[in-house]
C-alpha cells in the first residue's frame, strides 16, 4: 500500500483518544479534496481536557466542538464540512487560507453564506483573518496557485476578474485565470510546463488569437509566486504599459 495522506489519517486515528476530530486540510482530503500531501501533518482538533501526547506527524488544535460539528470516522471523529472549512482558514496565511477555501467551494461541499454567518459569530484566535478569507473567497478559481495570485493582487489594490472569458469575432478564444478587461491584460499561472507537442501547438494558437484580439498575457511561474512583491510589481508594470479601453 502506498503512503497517502488518508493512510496517514487511518494510522494516526488508531493512536488518538476518541474525542479527537480530524479537520482542516486532512478532513478535506478525506472528503475527496486533495489539500494535504502524504508528508503533511494530520490536522486534529480536540477538547481542552483531552490528553494527546506531542508527536511528529500530528498538528493538534485545542478547542471545544459541538456535537453537530463532527461525525464518526474510524475510531475518532471527522469534522463536518462547515467546521472543516472554519479550521481551514483559522491561523493561516491569508493567500493559503483563501486558496484552500476556494478549492472547497468549487466542489459545492459548503455554502459560502453559511460560513460567512459562522465566522461573524466566532471569536477564535485568527478569526479576523478568517473573516477576510471568506470575503476574498471565489469558487470560480480553478487552482490553488491561481487563488494565491489573485489574493496578492487584490491586497495590492488591483482588481482582477477570475476565469475571465475572452471572445473575438469567431467566438470564445480563451478563459484566462485572471483578466483585466480595461487594459486587455490576462494573468495566467504557469506552474508546470508539459512538453507534449499537441499541447504546445494548442497553447501557441491560443496565444496568437489572444494577441490578435488585442490582449497581452503575463505568465506567473511558481518561482515568481514565492516572491509576491516582485510578482505584483510585474503585473503593475504590465498594466501601466497597456492602454485603458
Amino acid at each position: 500500500m502506498s503512503v497517502t495522506h488518508p493512510v496517514c489519517c487511518e494510522g494516526i486515528a488508531l493512536t488518538l483518544p476518541a474525542a479527537a476530530v480530524i479537520t482542516g486540510r486532512s478532513a478535506a482530503t478525506l472528503r475527496g479534496i486533495p489539500l494535504a500531501r502524504a508528508t503533511d501533518p494530520v490536522e486534529i482538533v480536540a477538547p481542552l481536557e483531552t490528553q494527546i501526547a506531542r508527536r511528529s506527524g500530528v498538528d493538534v488544535r485545542r478547542t471545544d466542538l459541538a456535537t453537530h460539528e463532527k461525525t464518526q470516522w474510524s475510531r475518532i471523529g471527522l469534522a463536518t464540512p462547515l467546521r472543516m472549512s472554519l479550521d481551514l482558514i483559522l491561523d493561516r496565511a491569508l493567500p493559503d487560507a483563501v486558496a484552500d477555501l476556494d478549492a472547497v467551494l468549487r466542489t459545492g461541499l459548503i455554502d459560502l453564506g453559511a460560513l460567512r454567518r459562522l465566522v461573524t459569530q466566532r471569536s477564535d484566535r485568527g478569526i479576523v483573518v478568517a473573516r477576510r478569507a471568506v470575503e476574498l473567497a471565489d469558487p470560480r478559481a480553478e487552482s490553488r496557485p491561481e487563488s494565491r495570485v489573485r489574493v496578492h493582487l487584490v491586497l495590492a489594490g488591483l482588481e482582477p476578474e477570475p476565469q475571465y472569458v475572452i471572445r473575438d469575432w469567431q467566438g470564445v478564444i480563451a478563459r484566462v485565470d485572471l483578466g483585466f478587461p480595461r487594459q486587455r491584460l490576462a494573468v495566467e499561472y504557469d506552474g508546470e510546463w508539459h512538453g507534449e507537442w499537441r499541447q504546445i501547438s494548442a497553447d501557441r494558437e491560443r496565444l496568437n488569437r489572444l494577441q490578435a484580439a488585442g490582449w497581452d498575457v503575463l505568465f506567473v511561474t511558481a518561482r515568481q509566486l514565492r516572491d509576491p512583491h516582485s510578482m505584483v510589481a510585474a503585473v503593475r508594470t504590465a498594466l501601466a504599459t497597456r492602454p485603458t479601453r
